[in-house]
Order: structure tokens, then C-alpha cells, then sequence
């Protein structure tokens, strides 16, 4: 009787073994495909920048994020790195773009796709579609300003829950999100807050979700709807967009840094457009709590 137990035993321990041995290899092969599946990019159409965009375009790469993610002199550097997870380093820049043509460099910006034709991961390209071609060809005229420095960054490592968001679809790049920015569109408000609008849907959208509603900046992030500053009069808004500080002196975490790094470079003009936006805005629109 003990034996046929243990006998049973040993079946139950092997299939559940056989189980996650299966488990383990599709989370290899799904995560696998997805990370090697080759995507087809749209040709670009580049406008040749205007003077005023070309003198205003380092300032906009800060704006954007460009520099906080791949360091100055667009060297690349680690950007995350969490045990079990991933190691992500943002590439050099001066490196890909001594390989890669405009056309390249477009699709990378504005789709999310590399010059081998995989799609890129962390990087805003469904905020980034939102931008003109003028806007697009400064930025690689930036790019292609700087001197070749540095070496080429390590591509992505991943560890197995890195591997398991992946097949699951928590982990997504940043082609799987670029239909969505097309689609859901923040909330017009009328012509005299336009430029504002502008701002905010190619600005706040990476973390505050396409349509300003809500989202999701990491799998463990949330971020409000922005209906939330119409709380805030521009006094306060302005010390908000520059230091990421609230007025009740909470630590707001990635905004804290995003500001800090980034929305400092606005101009005064630019914070009072978004401000008088997201304040019209909040009269039309209250978006849902996001769920932490």
C-alpha cells in the first residue's frame, strides 16, 4: 500500500514537473516571437525643418525626453535594471545613427521600429507619432549634430518574469501602441487652446494615457487623468510643471523626476497653453479613478 503511494506520488510529482517544464518553454517561444517578429514599417515623409525648428530643436529633445533617457551626448546609458526582470540600456545614439538613414531614424522615432526591423522597447514612440515631420527631421538633424562617441549599448537582457510579462502582453513595445495614439485622441476644447492641446497630447500621453484619461507608465504605475489640474491655478501649475512638486508637498514619484529632467525646459508661454487647456478641459471631461 506504501508503495503504490508513493508510487502515485512520484506520477503526481513528475506531470507537475512535465507542467512547468511546458510552461517554462512556451514563455520562451511566445516571448521569443514576439521579441524577433519582424515588423513592416510605413515609409516616412520628412519635411525639411524650419529655421526656427532647427534653432529650437536641442531644447525640444530635452523637452522630450531624449537626453534624461540616453544621456547627455545621446551616449546611451542604463535606464532599468530590475533582478529577474530586464536590463535595458538606451542606445548611443551617435552610434545608430552613423548606421541608420533618415528614413530609419524616422521609423524608430515615430513607429517604434529599429533599423533591423524588430520593434523598440521603452522608447515613446506613440507619443512621439503625434509630432510633425518638420518636428521629426530637427531631431535627427540633433542626433546627427553630435560626434561619434562612446560605445555601442548591450541590447536587451531579460530575466524570466521579464520573459513571462512579455508572452502574457504586460510587457508591450512600443509598436503594439501606436494605433491606439491614433485613435484615442485628447479632448478638443475650441480653437483658442489648441496649441495647449498640442502640448499635452505629445507630452503628458506616455504616462497619463492617449487621451489624457488615465494610464499606465509602468506595469506597477498609474497616473491620473489630467481633469485632476483643473485643481491648480497657474501659480501652482508652473511650480508643478518645473519641480514636480504639488502644493500640498507630496512626492510624486516619476512626475517629480519627469518635471525636474524634462517639462523644465517649457517656456512660460508654453506652461500657461497647457494650463488654460487641461483647465477647459477639466470643465468638459472627469475622468475615471485609475485603478493602482
Amino acid at each position: 500500500m506504501v508503495r503504490k503511494i508513493l508510487r502515485w506520488l512520484g506520477y503526481i510529482l513528475l506531470a507537475i514537473l512535465a507542467l512547468l517544464l511546458i510552461g517554462a518553454a512556451w514563455i520562451w517561444f511566445a516571448s521569443s516571437r514576439e521579441i524577433g517578429r519582424i515588423h513592416s514599417a510605413r515609409p516616412e515623409t520628412l519635411a525639411p525643418p524650419t529655421p526656427a525648428q532647427l534653432g529650437d530643436a536641442v531644447r525640444q529633445a530635452r523637452l522630450l525626453g531624449c537626453f534624461s533617457c540616453h544621456g547627455e551626448g545621446l551616449r546611451g546609458r542604463l535606464m532599468f535594471k530590475e533582478s529577474g526582470v530586464a536590463e535595458v540600456w538606451a542606445p548611443n545614439l551617435t552610434e545608430v545613427a552613423a548606421r541608420a538613414d533618415d528614413q530609419q531614424l524616422a521609423r524608430a522615432i515615430r513607429q517604434g521600429i529599429g533599423a533591423d526591423g524588430r520593434a523598440l522597447w521603452v522608447m515613446p514612440s506613440p507619443m512621439y507619432s503625434r509630432l510633425s515631420d518638420g518636428e521629426v527631421a530637427a531631431l535627427i538633424a540633433v542626433i546627427r549634430r553630435l560626434p561619434r562617441a562612446g560605445e555601442a549599448t548591450p541590447p536587451v537582457s531579460l530575466g524570466p518574469l521579464g520573459r513571462f510579462g512579455i508572452a502574457t502582453g504586460r510587457f508591450r513595445p512600443a509598436t503594439a501602441m501606436t494605433d491606439e495614439f491614433r485613435v484615442r485622441q485628447p479632448y478638443q476644447v475650441g480653437r483658442e487652446h489648441e496649441a495647449g492641446r498640442r502640448l499635452a497630447s505629445i507630452n503628458c500621453s506616455e504616462c497619463h494615457g492617449p487621451d489624457l484619461g488615465g494610464g499606465r507608465p509602468g506595469p506597477d504605475a498609474a497616473a491620473p487623468g489630467l481633469s485632476i489640474a483643473g485643481a491648480y491655478d497657474l501659480a501652482h501649475f508652473r511650480t508643478l510643471m518645473r519641480t514636480g512638486r504639488p502644493p500640498d508637498g507630496r512626492d510624486l514619484g516619476l512626475m517629480r523626476t519627469v518635471a525636474r529632467q524634462d517639462f523644465s525646459h517649457l517656456t512660460d508661454e508654453e506652461i500657461a497653453q497647457l494650463h488654460g487647456y487641461l483647465q477647459a478641459r477639466a470643465e468638459r471631461v472627469q475622468d475615471p479613478p485609475v485603478e493602482p
